[in-house]
């Protein structure tokens, strides 16, 4: 069974009724951030029920040692950890000396949770009965700021209904926390100084190993009915933590207030020695524009990011809503403001899969940010890549590779490799790929062709190096073999002629010597340049060349398809239908062994592949894939419905694209796979803003001119959507008899409509 709490609402995350077995949960769903900071949405008050503390600082992260119980050369050193920081938002209360939780109180009633996803704050509402009988109702609310991206703001409100009571108020910081995750319980933070000062506290700690120096800091003030009131404190430290208490006699129906600013800065942006005093300044603007000038600031900017990025679906409300849940926290999760960043899979949701990185990026995140930003955020992603190149050429001479092969990591923070199971450490290599095939999508789509002479040859280089090395020549076959791989699908393991693998490798190999003869000849200075830096040679190319020119593809005459890899016939070919439903998902009821004797498919892997090379194969070729493939295909990863439902729209089958798109956008909020306790599924929330973008509206660019083939499910009466196409904002409007095409440009603009030319002008609005 899915999880069905989430109340329906066009821009809004509401949770009605307080359940203990839901806490955990929804501290996942409802997580806010700012692409600086994150924090899944624990209580500001003590909680002593299950809960899974959680506050990340973006780029901050601990190299874990890898714990295996067989080491392997070539295995990665450490596992890197994004690091639960120091907690700024507690606020432990007590009424007449009891203290607020909500896991022991006597009675929850009129519990409401809302994160509103249009202005960006989270807020909690609900009436507790104690222990000792006071009846209270709570209000709070919080947001992490995008216009000053240290700081956040809360402000939390107590008023006593059945007679008067002593509240306090006891803001504090804690170092004292750990992580979830951890291999050896290692000590991940050294505190190194705790003051305070007025109503102000700051706690400065360091990273044990990578040695980040940050500064958490807060300050509160009091309000008696909304009137700022000054209260005397007392002030409790220790080497870890510090509190101030206010405490005030408070009358029934009086409403009692704090409100407490808070956040983190890091010596990634400023200079150690300064900490403190970048926090007191912090502080002093915060307080001077106030908690109700930062939310307004906070609305502001949220209305600017969904100006472009927005979805608009009509007569579907839970499919609206998880458009807008995908986009949010995209956008909560990474801005683009900072190249050293990239796109978690957790974001700052939750601890698990370490690292900031993975082929996600390249495969998923890039279109959503290239279409709803400006170009240049996309761009940095790419310059991520290049900045990690000399590390990549590292990790390819690991596994025995030389003349600089580089082989991008599976898992990394700062380009080292990081992931520690072997069968996707050293040979879940197609990520290799993704990131050739994101520059080649990046020029497609922005018509940006600077990057790749500026940057992005070495990297192709690199990687058409790692591929003609990768592959060795079979006699047998009398063609070139990779052999010892995994796909995209995880549940196949150590396969040999993955076929999404070899048909990246030679596609990655062809394009980079295109894109060397291109660079030559329209950029000659580059090219020299280059090739001297990496040594690049005639005969080294013709070597390329040959293994592209002569690369095996398993295939089956019978069923008229590409083999997943050799063998796959070899299988028990039973459909996912034919499974019995309490044998899913396979990965939390089966044995591994079981799982890699099988032919059940962990997400897209031949079609991946058919997904991002579409023009290479007629539409009999692309139906005759996913009729083979989708029905074996158990979607247990979170990247799989939505190249799925991209696929099933493009061959007009709707009610099947629908279906899988309900899947993507609702994957946690319906918690599909039965994890979004542990944090929600980021970088495959881009793919939920593909389904519709490239699955339902059918956008492609086609000889650089952007296309559509726009189509709609019959469940919905119209969406909308706008995207940048190099500089013209175009808004397409699909309902289900016309699309209307509307231009934000000072000129004309071509694009294509169901293969036809079509012209818009500025301003103006054109039917289809």
């Amino acid at each position: 069974m899915n999880q069905d709490y989430i109340k329906p609402d066009n821009w809004s995350l509401i949770e009605e009724g307080f359940d203990a077995n839901r806490v955990k949960s929804s501290e996942s769903l409802f997580s806010i951030g700012n692409g600086a900071m994150g924090q899944r949405a624990n209580f500001e008050e003590h909680y002593s029920g299950p809960t899974f503390q959680g506050s990340y600082i973006a780029g901050v992260y601990y190299p874990d040692k890898t714990r295996v119980g067989w080491w392997k050369n070539g295995y990665p050193e450490y596992f890197a950890k994004v690091l639960n920081a120091p907690n700024w938002i507690g606020i432990n209360v007590s009424i007449n000396d009891e203290q607020l939780d909500l896991f022991s109180c006597k009675k929850v009633e009129n519990f409401k949770r809302e994160l509103n996803m249009q202005e960006g704050w989270l807020s909690r509402c609900f009436i507790a009965t104690l222990n000792n009988n006071i009846q209270v109702e709570v209000e709070t609310k919080r947001f992490l700021s995008l216009d000053i991206e240290e700081l956040g703001a809360i402000e939390y409100s107590i008023k006593p209904l059945n007679g008067n009571a002593k509240v306090q108020f006891q803001p504090y910081l804690d170092a004292s926390i750990t992580n979830e995750d951890t291999n050896w319980d290692d000590k991940f933070w050294d505190t190194l100084k705790v003051n305070h000062k007025n109503h102000q506290a700051f706690i400065e700690a360091k990273t044990m190993k990578t040695d980040f120096y940050t500064c958490t800091f807060m300050e509160s003030k009091i309000f008696i009915n909304n009137k700022e009131t000054s209260i005397e404190s007392t002030i409790k430290t220790d080497s870890n933590q510090i509190s101030f208490n206010y405490n005030f006699e408070v009358d029934k129906g009086e409403t009692y207030s704090i409100q407490k600013f808070g956040g983190y800065v890091a010596d990634r942006n400023y200079d150690k020695s300064e900490l403190a005093s970048v926090s007191k300044q912090i502080l002093e603007k915060a307080k001077k524009i106030g908690f109700e000038g930062l939310l307004l600031k906070q609305k502001e900017a949220w209305a600017n990011i969904w100006e472009s990025a927005d979805i608009n679906i009509t007569g579907d409300v839970k499919a609206q809503q998880g458009i807008r849940f995908n986009i949010f926290q995209l956008n909560q999760t990474y801005l683009g403001k900072d190249s050293r960043l990239n796109i978690g899979p957790k974001g700052f949701t939750g601890e698990k899969y370490g690292g900031s990185t993975y082929w996600d990026t390249e495969a998923y995140c890039i279109p959503f940010y290239m279409a709803t930003k400006d170009q240049q955020v996309a761009r940095s992603l790419l310059e991520y890549r290049y900045n990690h190149l000399e590390k990549a050429i590292e990790n390819a001479k690991n596994i025995g590779l030389n003349n600089g092969a580089a082989l991008y990591p599976m898992v990394t923070m700062n380009g080292e490799e990081c992931h520690n199971e072997w069968e996707i450490t050293f040979e879940e290599i197609h990520r290799n790929g993704a990131i050739a095939f994101a520059i080649f999508n990046y020029y497609r789509y922005t018509g940006d062709y600077s990057y790749i002479p500026e940057k992005g040859l070495e990297v192709l280089i690199g990687i058409a190096r790692f591929w003609q090395q990768r592959a060795n020549f079979s006699k047998e076959k009398n063609k070139y073999v990779i052999l010892g791989v995994t796909g995209p699908n995880e549940y196949e393991n150590n396969v040999n002629n993955n076929w999404y693998t070899n048909y990246l490798a030679q596609w990655c190999i062809n394009y980079t010597i295109e894109t060397i003869e291109k660079v030559d000849a329209d950029y000659h200075s580059d090219f020299l340049r280059i090739a001297k830096k990496v040594k690049l040679s005639k005969t080294e190319m013709a070597l390329w060349k040959a293994v592209a020119d002569n690369m095996y593809f398993p295939y089956s005459e019978k069923h008229q398809v590409f083999l997943q890899q050799d063998g796959f016939l070899d299988k028990e070919l039973i459909p996912v239908s034919k499974l019995d439903k309490s044998q899913r998902p396979i990965n939390q009821k089966w044995s591994w062994d079981k799982i890699l004797r099988s032919p059940y498919i962990k997400q897209a892997d031949v079609l991946q592949g058919l997904y991002f090379f579409e023009d290479e194969f007629t539409k009999d070729e692309l139906e005759k894939h996913f009729d083979f493939y989708e029905p074996f295909t158990v979607h247990e990863s979170s990247l799989s419905p939505c190249v799925h439902s991209i696929q099933a729209a493009k061959l007009g089958r709707m009610e099947q694209a629908y279906e899988f798109y309900l899947r993507t956008s609702r994957l946690d909020l319906d918690d599909y796979n039965h994890e979004v306790h542990e944090g929600l599924h980021i970088t495959s929330m881009a793919g939920t803003w593909m389904s519709i973008v490239e699955g339902f509206g059918g956008m492609r660019v086609k000889d650089n001119i952007l296309s559509f083939t726009p189509k709609i499910p019959e469940q919905w009466d119209a969406y909308s959507f706008k995207v940048n196409f190099r500089g013209a904002i175009i808004k397409v409007n699909v309902c289900q008899n016309e699309t209307n095409f509307e231009l934000e440009n000072e000129t004309a603009l071509q694009i294509l409509v169901n293969n036809e030319l079509v012209t818009i002008e500025p301003n103006n609005l054109v039917t289809v």
